[in-house]
């Protein structure tokens, strides 16, 4: 028998997918503009804005939900941790904003990438996409990796902030120090969205190992 909750609980993912696939567009557009050198700010502000009201949206839903239904256990916590992510979503994007508005504040940006930007880049995207897939299939084990790539990512940005203070080149020197600085703060949100993933799953933030693994043994 069809549970009640099932159809609103369908109509949440449907708009929290949206949501997510237009992030991945964001962060997209943005690196592009900084590494290419093509205007996309306009864009991704527009994109931004779509994804907070969606996020307003997502809060408005949630809270219906819980009045009608009063769901318990994983429901509740997905439904909860809904409204949590949803807010992460709207930070990637003001944070993916931010990246595409480097080229519009310093001008053309384009001579200043170098193989530390792509290395992090790369990492950064890969954790995004892989913290909305993992939010998307509520795959444990696959979200517990991106506190590894976070790891990697502070440690670049600490090493690299070092190596820039004796940087000749301001210009460079500033954009590439705030665009990491906007990198590890993407980064922290997919951690987090890691966390919320594991909470919906197991009931906890951080399980051990040996919770996640149970959860597979029992299936």
């Amino acid at each position: 028998m069809t549970r009640l909750i099932e159809s609103s609980l369908t109509r949440l993912t449907d708009i929290m997918t949206e949501m997510g696939d237009m992030v991945i567009e964001s962060i997209s557009l943005a690196i592009d503009s900084y590494l290419n050198d093509n205007n996309t700010s306009d864009k991704v502000r527009l994109i931004s804005h779509s994804i907070t009201k969606k996020y307003y949206e997502v809060e408005d839903f949630t809270f219906e939900m819980f009045l009608k239904y009063q769901p318990l256990g994983e429901d509740f916590r997905l439904i909860r941790s809904s409204t949590e992510i949803s807010y992460a979503y709207a930070r990637f994007s003001r944070y993916a904003y931010d990246i595409s508005l480097l080229r519009d504040k310093f001008g053309n940006i384009s001579e200043c990438k170098n193989e530390y930007l792509s290395e992090s880049v790369d990492k950064v995207m890969h954790m995004t996409k892989t913290a909305i897939q993992s939010f998307a299939t509520l795959d444990i084990r696959t979200a517990v990796k991106i506190r590894e790539d976070e790891e990697f990512i502070d440690c670049m940005y600490d090493e690299r902030l070092l190596s820039l203070l004796k940087s000749s080149n301001t210009k460079c020197a500033l954009t590439e120090a705030l665009l990491l600085r906007y990198l590890e703060r993407i980064s922290d949100h997919a951690v987090f969205m890691s966390d919320a993933i594991n909470y919906i799953v197991t009931g906890k933030h951080r399980p051990s190992d040996q919770r996640i693994e149970s959860r597979f043994v029992k299936k």
